[in-house]
């Protein structure tokens, strides 16, 4: 989709997309995701002035923390002409560390008090992540996301694992976070890098966390320089594997939230691939509670809010739904197994004309 779609479209009038969740009040159901979109605190503002419900500012951590960030850390998937189909990245964690992210805390909420202000954490010791934990909630934070799952390296039981492809780990480290907080709404962020999806949420929900963020970037080599060999992104003649995110991985977090919605009780905020209006009803028809935008903001701006919240408008109407709630969950009763399908019979009519033999 070309940006000139985005500033041609019809807006639609927009109603009133405003409901609660985890006890938090949205103005929409679009967040922006942790990201490099929420690494700014200028670009967050801008954000927030344009109509987006709530931001989870990128991945912070104690001080002192080594990031060492690689550059370019940025790739592009192409399919049919279109650049951002998918996206690749070998980001790490913020630059900032929890300091300037409890002052970038304090002057959003005090500014926006209406908005949902997150922070999302990363840490590798037990009082490292509750004391992140303590400064945010003291800060005003109104939900922390815990990211488990970053598949650029992170830590959890063995080196460069994710620390969600650990059952047992994800359970103790989950419970410590909680155990931490006084007020406010802890969401897990897994992985879909597991053989059981199920079996890590409901790991979630034994640690008494309140909900799960599903979920992160699809592990992935972007491609190869077919005359160099080099993978992408070339770095000096060497690269890495990236995460990938965009409308390509967006199939793989449908089944993600659905598995889960399906078979654990637990509130859902859906990420990983949502680029447009319709996409944010499928992710919310399958257990999403919100949904957060990344790729399609960094390839259009916070502009698209405009799309998104006119599309949803328009959607409720159709469907004569009186809230964005109304939606969570709708597709659940129609996925089923294989051994439920109906077995009629149905006979295909090819064109002969069209058909390519």
């Amino acid at each position: 989709m070309e940006f000139k779609k985005f500033k041609e479209m019809e807006i639609y009038p927009s109603r009133d997309l405003s409901y609660d969740f985890l006890g938090i009040h949205f103005e929409n159901p679009f967040i922006l995701a942790a990201a490099p979109s929420t690494d700014d605190l200028e670009m967050v503002r801008r954000g927030f002035q344009m109509g987006w419900a709530g931001a989870i500012l990128k991945t912070t951590s104690i001080e002192g923390t080594t990031v060492d960030l690689c550059y370019p850390m940025m790739s592009t998937f192409e399919h049919e002409g279109q650049r951002l189909f998918g996206m690749g990245n070998i980001d790490l964690i913020s630059e900032h560390h929890i300091d300037n992210v409890e002052t970038r805390v304090k002057l959003l909420k005090k500014e926006f008090p209406e908005k949902m202000v997150a922070a999302s954490i990363m840490a590798g010791r037990k009082e490292d992540w509750q004391r992140l934990v303590e400064r945010l909630e003291k800060a005003g934070v109104d939900l922390i996301e815990c990211s488990f799952s970053c598949p650029q390296g992170n830590i959890g039981e063995d080196p460069g694992k994710m620390l969600a492809q650990s059952v047992s780990a994800t359970e103790l480290t989950a419970r410590w976070v909680k155990e931490a907080s006084t007020r406010v709404p802890i969401s897990i962020k897994i992985t879909p890098h597991v053989t059981d999806i199920v079996e890590v949420a409901n790991a979630v929900k034994r640690s008494g966390c309140d909900a799960l963020t599903a979920s992160n970037s699809i592990q992935a080599l972007m491609g190869i320089n077919v005359k160099t060999f080099t993978p992408y992104p070339d770095l000096g003649g060497r690269s890495t594997y990236s995460g990938m995110t965009g409308p390509a991985i967006k199939p793989i977090t449908l089944r993600t939230i659905a598995e889960i919605a399906r078979h654990v009780d637990i509130p859902i905020l859906g990420t990983g691939g949502a680029g447009t209006w319709s996409d944010a009803v499928e992710f919310m028809a399958v257990g999403a509670g919100v949904v957060e935008f990344c790729t399609v903001v960094m390839h259009y701006g916070f502009r698209v809010i405009d799309d998104l919240r006119s599309g949803m408008s328009h959607y409720l109407d159709e469907m004569k739904f009186s809230s964005p709630e109304e939606i969570i969950g709708k597709a659940l009763p129609n996925i089923v197994s294989h051994d439920e399908l109906p077995r009629k019979r149905i006979r295909n009519h090819i064109h002969e004309d069209l058909c390519i033999g």
